[in-house]
């Protein structure tokens, strides 16, 4: 199939790619100028594994180009909608603007057998509104489906290729076969597809994640708890996590879930519920936001606990990035405490094997430190905020030769405790019962 992808950005280029790598002919269309200069030259605008070299690999097979409008790509048999929808400026509900110029632009030059996919995560009744404007534009009945997209960042190729399921929301059937038709190798491989109505379609994305965040703010409130009565959260999530109804998955403490999307999906689940009047159905989701940001805090408090004042302390924070293999900063809890560390006073050094390039000029009270073992030189109190692989693989016997006070806080409850306790660090674990 000829199919176009608008809007490159995490979601589009890596759509884009995997739907190149199933043998289809695609042109992404990206209105940023930069950002579409990046992508011809070949360069990812953000860190992804893998993604870079398969781009350049359907690029080089003439499947993957890219184009600055959809007026060059108008002989596509189905369109994939995929720019972002921010939260609000001042409030909890989320943008969808860019979803409805989108869309607008296309309706402007699409033909009446053409079908338009949406693949953003959207509040219930944007497609129902946003269908009825692209046919007002065009004409004509615009088949527009919905099929979210469930992707992890680190791993969002493979996520494409081999999804645990495919949804498609949709109110003609012509729309179904051009996906079923686009996706008949996944399909042909075993994954699932669930035909449904497109509101139910919309609602899948923001459910799982509404319920994934609500998993981890779970276990991380009772890591308070733990911490006020002298439990383990680490063994409890263990225990619990073997009953097959709860399971593992997202049952780990720590500083908590970040990102592009978990937050901002939450947030304007919660603002649309209200909107339908129905808020006091997802009003839990106020504690599962809160008890988020509150394991933030509790490392700054940890922190200043134990040095007795954050000011003028030197302070290295390892990562910045909201997790390992990515550099996404969005709504990170490491970029979040470390500068709440650096307002307490603390001055503040900052690592992250991939996300310095992406900070660029930002946030000039942070120090930026490039050499791991050179920024643990001095300093009174290490955090592990993010849980890169070359953090968890740090030799404590080494890295406390560097230190000038040998505390930790494990943020993420990744280190083996007893062998940097024998190097003879201190080891502060978030909701842990960890004896010094």
């Amino acid at each position: 199939m000829r199919v176009g992808v608008i809007g490159l950005g995490y979601l589009g280029v890596t759509h884009a790619v995997a739907m190149a790598s199933l043998g289809h002919e695609v042109v992404g269309i990206e209105a940023s100028p930069d950002r579409l200069a990046q992508l011809k030259a070949g360069r990812l605008p953000f860190y992804e594994p893998g993604l870079a070299e398969a781009m350049a690999e359907v690029v080089s097979k003439g499947l993957l180009s890219f184009e600055a409008s959809v007026d060059a790509a108008t002989d596509c048999e189905l369109y994939f909608l995929c720019v972002g929808t921010p939260q609000t400026s001042g409030s909890n509900a989320a943008d969808t603007s860019f979803v409805f110029a989108a869309g607008e632009a296309l309706a402007k030059v699409m033909s009446s057998s053409d079908v338009v996919v949406g693949k953003s995560t959207v509040p219930l009744g944007t497609a129902a509104g946003l269908q009825k404007k692209m046919s007002e534009i065009a004409g004509f009945d615009v088949k527009l489906a919905w099929n979210p997209e469930f992707l992890r960042e680190g791993t969002a190729l493979e996520d494409s290729l081999k999804p645990d399921r495919i949804v498609i929301g949709a109110w003609h059937k012509e729309s179904v076969g051009a996906l079923r038709n686009c996706y008949q190798q996944m399909i042909a491989a075993g994954t699932p597809v669930i035909e449904t109505d497109v509101a139910t379609a919309e609602l899948v994305k923001v459910a799982a994640n509404a319920f994934l965040a609500t998993k981890v703010s779970f276990i991380n409130a009772m890591a308070e708890v733990a911490e006020a009565s002298g439990a383990d959260a680490v063994s409890l999530a263990e225990a619990i996590g073997y009953d097959e109804r709860i399971g593992k998955k997202f049952l780990r403490t720590g500083v908590g879930f970040g990102g592009g999307c978990l937050p901002k999906d939450i947030r304007g689940f919660m603002a649309r519920a209200q909107e339908l009047g129905v808020g006091r159905a997802v009003s839990f989701l106020e504690d599962v936001d809160a008890i988020n940001l509150r394991r933030r805090q509790r490392v700054v408090d940890l922190a200043e606990q134990e040095l007795g004042s954050l000011f003028g302390q030197k302070i290295l924070v390892l990562g910045l990035s909201f997790k390992p293999d990515s550099d996404d900063m969005r709504d990170s809890p490491a970029l979040d405490i470390a500068l709440k560390l650096a307002a307490g006073g603390a001055e503040v050094t900052v690592h992250d094997p991939v996300a310095l390039e992406a900070l660029g000029d930002g946030h000039p009270e942070l120090v930026r430190a490039n050499d791991l073992e050179v920024s643990l030189e001095g300093k009174d109190l290490v955090v592990l905020a993010t849980e890169w692989q070359q953090y968890r693989d740090l030799d404590p016997a080494v890295a406390i030769s560097k230190v000038a006070n040998k505390t930790i806080i494990d943020g993420r409850n990744v280190l083996d405790v007893p062998a940097w306790q024998a190097a003879g660090w201190k080891v502060i674990a978030l909701g842990r019962n960890v004896h010094n």
